[in-house]
């Protein structure tokens, strides 16, 4: 079989395609909604931490303003339609790029994983006998319940001291038996695998490398360009994996400028040009579009890091630290913060003076998001440009 003629890209094509896939260049497909946003991205990250919301809300707001974020936890958890009888989920939770929300119809191809996780001999908690028979007879007498409503989520007021039930259900989780396609006030719902997953895609049939090709293949769609790492990244395969299977996978080698490594992009990314109007906005930091640093840096000549888990008088850049997308380009970085109607920005980076219009933009655009009617800047770095800042929002907001 002869190998396809790698394409050669520039460092901007791949910037604008990369864009493109993650929905942040062009007109988004605001009839999809953010079920669409979900299916584009091919997983949603979920996490504990709530500044401004939740990042699973963020993620939605970047890519199609401010939808209603009752409107977002409805669209990932909420089932059917109302001629939809029964009633089928759109979403579920499993473990990918990390806890994420993933569109239903991909239950077939995590089926290498829930085969992983049964093989697996060592767990970092201990199962009491006959607790994981009775958890699932519990939930198959009661129906769907919580990890409170199965006896406890912890023994203590430690987070990780795990009840016995909790232990249980969430290794049910990890092998597929049960299946979380509910959060109700952040919690998960737990359900049998068997009623709450449709029946056509209930089951584990797919061999290991079917799997492969199609998470590979989804992973470069949704990256749109990509190297072995950033592919394997993004539903955290292994290198190997990747390589067993992207000869198959319907992704084509390109090669870009200034990555110095090989790459491979979606066939129908290369087909038009990447074109159309810019997100303005800020980013979560677990956003996909910045999922894996190197990359990030590889591309927006952008250092991201998360430093809510650094110790405080490490912290470069804040707790939450937010990028700033504006043109194309990251500019910037905004810590959050509200007080009562107040968007705090407690720290904020810029990248110069060209910034600060865009900046401001995405704090007021923010801030009406979640409510709040007014915008206070703390720090700012560089120094000089805290007036221009301040300006720039008491003029848009008058």
């Amino acid at each position: 079989m002869t190998t396809p003629r790698a394409t050669d890209l520039s460092a901007d094509d791949a910037r604008r395609i990369a864009l493109r896939a993650q929905g942040l260049l062009g007109t988004p497909d605001r009839r999809a909604g953010v079920r669409g946003v979900l299916r584009h991205l091919g997983a949603v990250q979920l996490d504990t931490i709530s500044v401004l919301a939740r990042s699973h809300e963020l993620i939605p707001y970047a890519r199609l303003g401010a939808v209603g974020r009752r409107t977002v936890e409805e669209a990932y958890w909420k089932p059917g339609t109302p001629d939809e009888a029964p009633a089928q989920p759109h979403a579920f939770e499993y473990w990918s790029h990390a806890a994420c929300i993933l569109p239903i119809e991909e239950w077939p191809h995590f089926a290498f994983r829930r085969r992983a996780y049964r093989d697996r001999p060592h767990w970092n908690h201990e199962l009491p006998d006959g607790v994981y028979d009775q958890v699932i007879k519990q939930l198959r007498a009661e129906g769907p319940l919580t990890a409170t409503e199965l006896g406890g989520a912890k023994r203590t007021s430690e987070w990780w001291d795990w009840s016995g039930a909790k232990v249980a259900v969430e290794r049910a989780l990890m092998y597929g038996e049960v299946v979380c396609v509910e959060r109700r006030g952040w919690k998960r719902i737990y359900d049998l695998a068997e009623r709450a997953v449709p029946a056509d895609l209930l089951h584990d049939e797919l061999d290991d490398a079917e799997c492969l090709r199609r998470l590979v293949r989804l992973a470069g769609q949704s990256l749109g360009v990509g190297t072995r790492a950033d592919i394997a990244d993004y539903h955290r395969l292994k290198g190997e994996q990747v390589d067993a299977v992207i000869a198959d996978s319907g992704l084509v080698p390109v090669t870009v400028e200034g990555w110095g490594k090989p790459a491979w992009a979606d066939p129908a990314a290369l087909e038009a040009p990447p074109r159309g109007r810019h997100r303005t906005t800020l980013l979560s930091p677990f956003d996909s579009l910045i999922w894996e640093r190197a990359r990030t840096e590889r591309i927006f000549g952008f250092t991201h890091r998360l430093e809510a888990y650094v110790p405080k008088q490490k912290r470069v850049h804040g707790y939450f630290a937010m990028p700033v997308l504006a043109g194309g380009r990251l500019v910037g970085r905004v810590d959050p913060a509200r007080e009562g109607r107040t968007l705090v920005a407690k720290q904020v980076g810029l990248e110069g003076p060209k910034a600060v219009p865009a900046v401001a933009q995405a704090l007021i655009e923010a801030a009406s998001w979640v409510d709040c009617t007014n915008v206070r800047v703390e720090l700012v770095d560089p120094p000089e440009l805290h007036a221009p800042l301040t300006r720039e929002l008491a003029r848009a907001l008058t």
